[in-house]
């Protein structure tokens, strides 16, 4: 009996979903069976949370920060979350991009807990549905973050160790909207590695083999999906992260079937089409007018084509003049109908060449400026400075505020610098970053800067498909969630950013909730009946509180 009570009581700390460390009242410790068991002075979560910022504030590295943030996470969900809250716009580029990048890398050598992830391996596809209950453990799973690890961010391929970033996310989700933390879960599908730094490191913790493909792959993917339909019926599955040969085709074989979208196509596309349309109410423009091109074709560029393609379609444009103002540049230079190796999506923007003069010319991102005169400029090709001085200025004597979108990231992969940008110019560009960036300080002016970053639209975007019970996403809800982030921007102020700031986080992703339900009940597409949206909103949020 004794040996029970004892068990319960580890159970209740070495759990973080009911854990409350030193916040357990001593009503609680008898009940519970923790007398003894923790120190005598019973806490607030307020009084928790000031300790833990002090210990956050005394590391040095933003790894050691992100350390210290997961060892929380790992103790206590409900004061992790607490903590994040009061510090948003600090801890996020820290539990996400860019410091998880550095996490990735390092993943074997500092690994320490699992986290509550599913890790699914595809030598043992017999194992995925027992994997998913066993990583679930009863809890009700509304929505689940899954990458394979093929593509993270600009770095490629880092097989198990991209389960970070699904962490992340998951912990951005509820920072930001107030997804129930109990309700999540990260999956890593591990279908071997092409990294040969992994694949020669004793300590790597993942499939020593490399990538399986073709049907194989597919066929553990499509395993995946139906077990999660089965145990999770009321799911939204988040992809992130996939291969550009894969992403696009998982998406478009699920998204008719089950409620699911792909950040790094829909999310990215999305945010960057806030950021088009928040810089637009700035000039004044018409989305209708743009001419676009995007430097890198690759699952996020072809993505972010989509997204505004589709925004131009619903301003009345026709599908075949939408794309000709689409201009999409790879390590081949404009991709043209007769490119080699072109993936079904860049297809869809090529060019004849027949069309140029000087077709043969145009391999470089500079003769691709210089002959379609883009207002329009995004980067994601994670070829850092690429957007140099002579190519803005040749844009910037086209057209009289550029919309400039260096969006590559971490840091270090970025195409061009905010400041550069906007000096180049003389204060004319409109500027969006992938990564944060501070203020600039140009002639006078303070240019805010926005970020372009999915973590302003997928809380929000996610929270509402949730909290509506949708059983599609769809390129009406889609649209919605642009404008509703789109039109935050403060278009009066002089140096305005194109985008809202990530400290109002918590604000705006609650009005994108709202607007993206409220577009899931117009168009009938909710699983149960919903009569009052903002009520079925805010009866779904969490809020960290013992």
């Amino acid at each position: 009996m004794e040996e029970s009570i004892m068990t319960k009581a580890q159970d209740m700390l070495n759990n973080p979903f009911v854990n409350k460390g030193t916040a357990f009242t001593m009503e609680e410790r008898r009940e519970l069976g923790l007398v003894g068991m923790l120190p005598a002075q019973v806490q607030t979560i307020e009084e928790q949370a000031t300790q833990n910022y002090a210990q956050y504030l005394s590391k040095e590295s933003g790894l050691e920060k992100r350390h210290f943030l997961m060892e929380l996470f790992n103790e206590n969900r409900t004061l992790f979350f607490y903590l994040m809250g009061q510090h948003v716009a600090e801890f996020m580029p820290v539990v996400y991009d860019p410091v998880v990048a550095d996490s990735i890398e390092q993943y074997n050598e500092i690994y320490v807990n699992p986290q509550n992830a599913a890790f699914l391996s595809i030598d043992h596809p017999e194992d995925i549905e027992a994997t998913l209950k066993n990583a679930a453990a009863g809890r009700d799973i509304r929505l689940v973050v899954v990458t394979d690890a093929e593509g993270i961010l600009g770095m490629g391929d880092w097989g198990v160790n991209g389960v970070d970033i699904a962490i992340g996310k998951l912990m951005v989700y509820t920072a930001a909207a107030g997804i129930d933390p109990s309700q999540v879960l990260p999956v890593s599908i591990d279908a071997g590695t092409n990294n040969e730094t992994l694949m020669n490191d004793p300590l790597y913790l993942g499939n020593k083999h490399a990538r399986v493909t073709g049907d194989k792959y597919y066929d553990f993917v499509d395993g995946f999906v139906q077990s999660t339909k089965s145990l999770f019926p009321e799911l939204l599955l988040h992809w992130e992260d996939f291969g550009r040969s894969n992403a696009a085709n998982i998406l478009e074989k699920y998204q008719n079937d089950i409620t699911t979208f792909n950040d790094d196509i829909q999310g990215t596309g999305i945010v960057v089409l806030a950021g088009i349309l928040g810089a637009l109410s700035i000039t004044k423009g018409s989305i209708a007018d743009q001419t676009i091109v995007t430097y890198g074709a690759g699952t996020a560029g072809v993505g972010i084509a989509n997204q505004i393609m589709d925004e131009m379609k619903r301003a009345g444009v026709s599908e075949e003049d939408a794309r000709k103002r689409f201009f999409l540049v790879d390590k081949q230079g404009l991709l043209f109908d007769d490119t080699e190796d072109l993936t079904p999506g860049q297809k869809e923007f090529t060019h004849k060449r027949s069309e140029f003069a000087n077709a043969d010319e145009l391999t470089t991102l500079e003769a691709v400026v210089t002959a379609v005169q883009p207002t329009v400029m995004i980067g994601t090709s994670t070829q850092p400075g690429t957007f140099t001085k002579e190519i803005v200025q040749d844009m910037a004597s086209y057209v009289e505020r550029p919309i400039i979108f260096p969006l590559s990231n971490p840091t270090k992969l970025a195409e061009a610098k905010a400041e550069d940008l906007i000096e180049w110019t003389d204060g004319k560009a409109l500027v969006a970053t992938g990564i944060p960036a501070d203020n600039v300080e140009y002639k006078g002016v303070t240019y805010q800067i926005g970020q372009a970053n999915n973590a302003l639209m997928y809380p929000g975007l996610g929270f509402g498909i949730i909290a509506s019970t949708s059983s599609r996403v769809n390129g009406e809800i889609l649209s919605q969630a642009s404008h509703a982030l789109g039109g935050i921007v403060d278009t009066t102020a002089v140096g305005a950013a194109v985008l809202p700031p990530v400290t109002h986080l918590a604000e705006f992703s609650q009005t994108i909730a709202e607007v993206v339900a409220q577009s899931v009940v117009d168009q009938k597409l909710n699983k149960e009946a919903i009569t009052d949206v903002k009520k079925a909103v805010a009866d779904m949020k969490w809020t960290p509180k013992y």
